[in-house]
């Protein structure tokens, strides 16, 4: 999470040498980043993550939404925190540690988006992933992989970029995201969702520029 188009230009270099890294992804300015998304806590409260659930922040990036996410799950909840990103995941820890977040209530995962089913330390009730998911290579495979790992009456969501041109999906000044061509709307996350398993839940609209696609993991 937290990834975006590979035009910006900060971390550019840490990004580019990352193997498994998603294609048409790279971590965005700090500045724009922000201005972006200023309330990201906010947002996740708005796609149904609450106290005490189990939550699996897939490509976490910088921690932008991760810390947050601790914040929401409280003591009796859980954020494993994932990206394939040892840069990455360094920056996301340090903004933990100086947001006072506990050691007890993240786990660190250094490793591809692409293979978790049996390779987390727990089951989550709630898989996050965001701005990332219009760069996975095989998206039937690795949306069978989050079903896998889900708890039965979990939920899944994927936050993407409205399927808007680039050059009107401006952040301080300056076309943002990924390239036009890369982006995806609601129909096409929901056809390929509901093909690995997933019921849909519903859309999210997240001005000025995504929206969140909810779905749901049956019962057993």
């Amino acid at each position: 999470m937290n990834i975006e188009d590979n035009n910006s230009n900060n971390n550019a270099g840490a990004q580019a040498g990352v193997l498994g890294k998603f294609s048409a992804t790279s971590m965005p300015d700090a500045d724009w980043w922000q201005a972006l998304w200023p309330d990201p806590e906010g947002v996740l409260r708005r796609i149904g993550v609450d106290f005490g659930d189990s939550v699996l922040d897939l490509c976490c990036g910088d921690g932008h939404f991760t810390v947050p996410l601790c914040n929401i799950v409280g003591r009796t909840g859980r954020v494993m925190a994932m990206d394939i990103d040892t840069h990455m995941l360094n920056l996301a820890k340090s903004r933990a540690r100086s947001a006072g977040i506990k050691a007890d209530v993240i786990d660190w995962l250094e490793q591809d988006a692409r293979n978790i089913a049996g390779r987390i330390p727990r089951v989550p009730n709630f898989i996050f992933i965001a701005n990332t998911f219009h760069g996975v290579d095989n998206k039937p495979e690795f949306l069978r992989e989050a079903y896998s790992a889900l708890m039965p009456g979990g939920r899944f969501v994927v936050i993407n970029w409205h399927h808007r041109p680039k050059d009107e999906t401006t952040v301080l000044g300056q076309p943002r995201g990924p390239e036009t061509a890369n982006r995806m709307t609601p129909d096409q996350v929901i056809d390929l969702a509901s093909d690995a398993g997933f019921s849909f839940h519903g859309v999210v609209e997240l001005p000025p520029y995504h929206y969140a696609a909810v779905f749901d993991k049956r019962k057993a």
